[in-house]
């Protein structure tokens, strides 16, 4: 099991304000924030991650959050020049950033990308004034779109726009022009997923009032159609790319690659090449608790070693979710465990219409796609 790819991801905690229907690990900034010291336990983390684990190259790095376009260039730049001196990284490895326009300062796109990030992810989630009002957002559309500009400005020819749908008060045209919008600006990818409202969010304790499951659906499809008609493929539930742009990081998650996650709150999944075992660990949350015991086996918050049934479903969960589906070959190559585990699972699904196996690959049907809880739901257990 040597041959699992592996990313990095790295927790960046703070925004500026908490938005209400976030449920990430993030923090509103109190003070001034001492990005030194966190890239320094984030150095430190990493140093006790590769002391458990065999060296090996890393495909893609990951900086989300929170708002990492918080850091200053120098912080970016002293992070990721850190990553390079401890990990080797494959030719042209993917390096996202994660940036909110409202916090986008001239020059620091340009400096980012001297810094060695080649891919931007724009929290965009829309480009109309009222809706944006309503999310929280800092940003207003017209600073959207600045945003979308200045990224190309700096040489960014590979960036992600974020777009929502199912908005407080949107309509299908108000949807329809927020998916015009984000085509007409062409970014090489599209994130364009549903607001859900998530436990522990200040949206779940006080809903507001969404739009109704007819025009959630008709509002979908639409954008659906938009976004095939603007050039960009669909691979994933929710993920839109053009030609040879899918995100090789987010595709890594999918297909149960392994990651190293560091900084607070992060999750991390890997493999051992020696006894196939999978194991999960996450850091404790609190930045402070984290920057305390960063390099320390008391920075990690928990973890648990996947059981057979774990393997199965987590996999299920994450590889379900591409539009085509996977090939049973790399259920055995990234769990272990031989294909027909599988195979008692997959009738019921096929039966049922939500599910075709062809030639060895296990795809979603349209309807299997829609209703994808539903789906893993059928095959959580063995069908006899």
């Amino acid at each position: 099991m040597s041959n699992i790819p592996l990313s990095l991801y790295i927790h960046m905690p703070w925004c500026v304000k908490k938005c209400p229907y976030c449920d990430f690990n993030s923090h509103a900034v109190k003070g001034e924030l001492n990005e030194m010291e966190y890239v320094a336990a984030l150095l430190a983390d990493l140093d006790y991650e590769l002391s458990r684990s065999p060296e090996r190259e890393v495909e893609s790095i990951f900086i989300g959050g929170g708002t990492p376009s918080l850091f200053s260039i120098r912080g970016i730049t002293d992070l990721l020049a850190g990553v390079r001196r401890r990990l080797s990284l494959v030719e042209g490895a993917e390096v996202t950033l994660e940036a909110n326009p409202g916090t986008l300062e001239a020059g620091r796109y340009s400096g980012y990308r001297e810094a060695g990030v080649n891919r931007l992810s724009l929290g965009v989630q829309s480009f109309d004034a009222a809706a944006l009002n309503r999310l929280g957002r800092i940003h207003g559309s017209e600073q959207a779109v600045a945003a979308v500009e200045a990224a190309r400005s700096a040489g960014f020819e590979n960036f992600n726009i974020d777009l929502m749908f199912g908005l407080p008060g949107q309509t299908v045209g108000s949807a329809r022009q927020d998916v015009e919008t984000a085509i007409r600006l062409a970014p090489a990818h599209l994130s364009y997923y549903q607001l859900t409202l998530e436990s522990g969010t200040l949206f779940y304790h006080q809903p507001p009032v969404l739009p109704e499951d007819e025009v959630l659906w008709e509002i979908q499809n639409e954008g659906q159609l938009l976004l095939q008609e603007g050039g960009y493929q669909q691979y994933e539930v929710s993920a839109y790319a053009q030609s040879g742009r899918r995100c090789r990081h987010n595709l890594n998650y999918w297909r149960f690659g392994d990651y190293l996650g560091i900084g607070a709150g992060a999750h991390g999944k890997m493999t051992d090449s020696h006894s196939g075992r999978v194991e999960r660990r996450r850091r404790k949350p609190n930045p402070s608790d984290f920057m305390r015991h960063a390099g320390a086996a008391e920075a990690v918050a928990g973890g648990r070693i996947l059981d057979r049934e774990d393997l199965i479903i987590e996999f299920l969960m994450n590889a379900l979710r591409l539009t085509h589906g996977f090939e049973l070959s790399l259920f055995s190559e990234r769990t272990g465990l031989e294909s027909d585990f599988l195979l008692s699972r997959l009738q019921l699904p096929q039966v049922r219409g939500l599910l075709t196996l062809e030639k060895g690959r296990a795809c979603p049907t349209p309807l299997g796609a829609r209703f994808l809880d539903d789906l893993l739901l059928l095959m959580s257990e063995p069908h006899c």
